[in-house]
């Protein structure tokens, strides 16, 4: 009986120690960014490098859009979203969320504050603009291989790469520069007037 007891002590030791082995190596990998639930999941800096929990945009759809100040569809698409933002139907309905990229072209090489200056005296931008990011590539930020790895398929491969979130981060659809905001903008509208935004309720 004792040799037992001793064998069974000697047995729960081993377990409790293969238990912190498995704990100690489970810490040491951090998890997927599949992880995180949908976009808003996630946070990214302002301009002054200010961490911002994009949770606070959840409820309302959003259209991303990885933005450039030196690129040729700079002029167009901010003038887009600039009047997409003033339109009554996405009055407080649709938040549109601009990550300055310096990947393609070099075409964002100014600093967060200049680039922020710009948008705003140029195109008289009022919705969020957040500092620079990668969205491409070993650095990509988190937010953005969930957009464009995890949850669409579809990767930025240019300057305004436009993905279309519902109210729980979640992708709709995406789209390529070569298509302008006035050109989606019905599917914008019809995301904000469905319970989800999904696309199965148009």
């Amino acid at each position: 009986m004792a040799a037992y007891t001793t064998r069974r002590s000697t047995c729960q030791k081993h377990l409790r120690f293969l238990c912190t082995i498995f704990v100690v190596i489970a810490s040491t990998f951090p998890a997927p960014v599949s992880a995180a639930y949908d976009f808003y999941s996630f946070s990214a800096d302002d301009p002054r490098g200010v961490e911002v929990s994009l949770n606070v945009f959840r409820g309302k759809p959003a259209l991303v859009v990885n933005v450039a100040s030196e690129c040729g569809y700079t002029e167009g698409h901010y003038e887009d979203l600039v009047w997409l933002s003033k339109q009554p139907e996405m009055n407080e309905r649709l938040h549109i969320l601009a990550f300055p990229c310096n990947q393609f072209g070099q075409q964002e090489p100014a600093s967060n504050q200049e680039i922020l200056d710009f948008v705003q005296k140029t195109y008289g931008v009022t919705f969020p603009v957040f500092g620079k990011i990668d969205v491409i590539g070993k650095y990509a930020h988190p937010a953005y291989i969930y957009l464009s790895t995890d949850a669409s398929g579809k990767q930025p491969t240019w300057n305004f790469w436009k993905y279309l979130v519902d109210r729980q981060g979640r992708v709709i659809d995406a789209w390529e520069p070569t298509t302008s905001v006035r050109e989606i903008y019905d599917f914008l509208v019809a995301a904000t007037q469905t319970r989800s935004g999904r696309r199965d309720e148009f």
